[in-house]
């Protein structure tokens, strides 16, 4: 608990990139070996000259300085909903996201609601459209299924269609899931009373990487997905447009040269996964099995999955 309000501070600093934050906090901890209250009790002279901080930098510290009583009473308000803060230097940390993400993405801070051991099993990543077909549906379905057979936990953004439909389908079927908030921890209030049995359980986990009392936005949903596909061990996609998060999710993970497993679909499906396909995603079929393929065969549904576009 000490150290809460000064995690929550830092993790969360204005208009400062994730590996920024990282760094400074590696800075602190290992380069110069001191406590948080000892950092935040530095001047902008010392910020600038130990710690290598621009002059906007350090006034960003001292600005963040003036949060801490607030951040401090914060982190009571978590404690007492029963939220637990994983820091990046905690053993709790999931491993797959560290090495995943590494230094440049990975999150500084989770705030969690579960049993944390769920980071430390198998995990995949079934994502795809909101507004899917029952071709996409069923294929969620079965790779959930699968998971929930094999004890891997399913990661989800609990977003309608395919996020919703793969975690509640391992739930059904005796399965784990982790949830990746798009929000705040506590304004998944309606959420954590549909899912508040599964997780007293120790089968469901609910994560978030953002301000506490962050509202739902696009913006947030949009960056969520790199956590959720960081999370994974593996990642499916049932289906697809060629845009929105989905896309940019997968698009972004073969950037990163994660292995995208993508449900490869017939001609005439207004969908997008082929595309994916094209561009270095492995193709598998409606069981999740990988299928050999044929590039002039793809270039073709390719020509047809443009036109809906």
């Amino acid at each position: 608990m000490i150290d809460y309000p000064y995690w929550i501070t830092l993790a969360h600093l204005p208009n400062w990139k994730t590996e920024r934050i990282n760094k400074l906090l590696e800075d602190i901890a290992y380069n110069h070996n001191i406590s948080f209250e000892e950092f935040f009790s530095c001047d902008i002279a010392t910020l600038k000259e130990d710690f290598a901080l621009s002059k906007k930098e350090s006034e960003d510290i001292l600005r963040a300085r003036e949060e801490l009583q607030n951040n401090s009473l914060l982190a009571e308000e978590l404690i007492s909903e029963r939220v637990e803060l994983v820091s990046f230097d905690s053993p709790e940390y999931p491993m797959t996201l560290r090495n995943n993400l590494g230094t440049k993405y990975s999150p500084p801070l989770l705030y969690v609601k579960g049993d944390t051991k769920l980071f430390f099993e198998d995990k995949v990543a079934i994502v795809g459209s909101r507004n899917v077909s029952e071709k996409g549906a069923e294929f969620a379905r079965h790779i959930a299924r699968k998971c929930a057979s094999e004890n891997k936990v399913v990661i989800s953004g609990y977003a309608r269609g395919v996020d919703r439909i793969a975690l509640e389908t391992a739930i059904e079927n005796n399965g784990m899931g982790i949830v990746v908030l798009p929000q705040g921890i506590m304004t998944f209030k309606s959420g954590f009373k549909k899912l508040y049995k599964y997780i007293i359980e120790g089968r469901v986990l609910i994560a978030s990487t953002y301000p506490p009392k962050a509202g739902w936005s696009v913006g947030l949903a949009m960056g969520r997905n790199v956590y959720l596909y960081g999370l994974a061990e593996e990642i499916y996609v049932a289906e697809s447009d060629n845009k929105g998060g989905t896309w940019n999710g997968a698009i972004d993970g073969l950037r990163k040269g994660r292995k995208i497993f993508v449900r490869k679909a017939a001609h005439e499906e207004r969908c997008a996964n082929n595309e994916l396909i094209v561009k270095g995603a492995i193709a598998v079929d409606d069981r999740g099995n990988v299928v050999k393929e044929r590039r002039e065969d793809d270039e073709g549904i390719i020509q047809k999955t443009l036109q809906f576009a």
